[in-house]
């Protein structure tokens, strides 16, 4: 269904991320060329100090690090760290347990995440990118097929590869262009991952 809406909305390549998991994310990536896509594998780390991408791994990075050993995990595969919505707290954004420095240090900011509420968050993350000269991303962060596509990120790439995208983005050969979530599905998917993190803290307990 992600590797159809992909297709439909006219997107190249796709990454799926699913959190601290790499398994789908590999299948999508085999499947991709089937709907004339390059499928990037990857996956979303929970590191100790927040969230992070890791776009272009084949194996699993370990949540639970901190974020430069995360970083570093990401590189020793041959992917890119992309930080993702870093300036979002509720969503377990990196930016208010790490440094500036730290910040800057990762392949890529995502400055436009689809799933916002007023903006302000991106617009934080765009800033500090253009302040840093960090390359800039864009996620749909689609937790359902028909948000695939909310956001995208437009790549100057030398080819129609994993590699030739990877390295294209290190370069900040990259453009984002997005749109909103609807506020009925971002609230859906806040209310379940709020679910997912009780109950996980519930596991812990006992």
């Amino acid at each position: 269904m992600l590797l159809e809406q992909a297709q439909a909305v006219g997107l190249d390549a796709l990454a799926v991320t699913d959190h601290d998991e790499i398994d789908a994310s590999l299948r999508a990536a085999e499947l991709a060329a089937d709907y004339d896509l390059v499928g990037i594998p990857g996956m979303e780390v929970t590191s100790a100090d927040g969230h992070v991408l890791a776009i272009g791994v084949e194996r699993a990075v370990p949540a639970g690090l901190p974020f430069a050993e995360t970083l570093a995990e990401i590189r020793d595969r041959g992917g890119i760290a992309i930080v993702p919505h870093p300036f979002q707290s509720s969503r377990s954004g990196v930016a208010p347990h790490i440094s500036r420095r730290e910040l800057a240090s990762a392949d890529a900011i995502e400055v436009y995440n689809s799933r916002l509420l007023t903006g302000l968050a991106n617009r934080k993350a765009e800033t500090f990118a253009e302040h840093n000269d960090c390359p800039m991303t864009a996620g749909s962060d689609a937790h359902i097929a028909e948000m695939v596509g909310q956001a995208v990120t437009r790549i100057d790439a030398d080819g129609h590869t994993v590699e030739a995208i990877l390295d294209a983005i290190r370069a900040g050969e990259t453009t984002v262009n997005g749109k909103r979530t609807p506020w009925h599905i971002s609230f859906r998917q806040a209310a379940g991952g709020a679910k997912r993190r009780i109950t996980n803290r519930l596991a812990e307990f006992f």
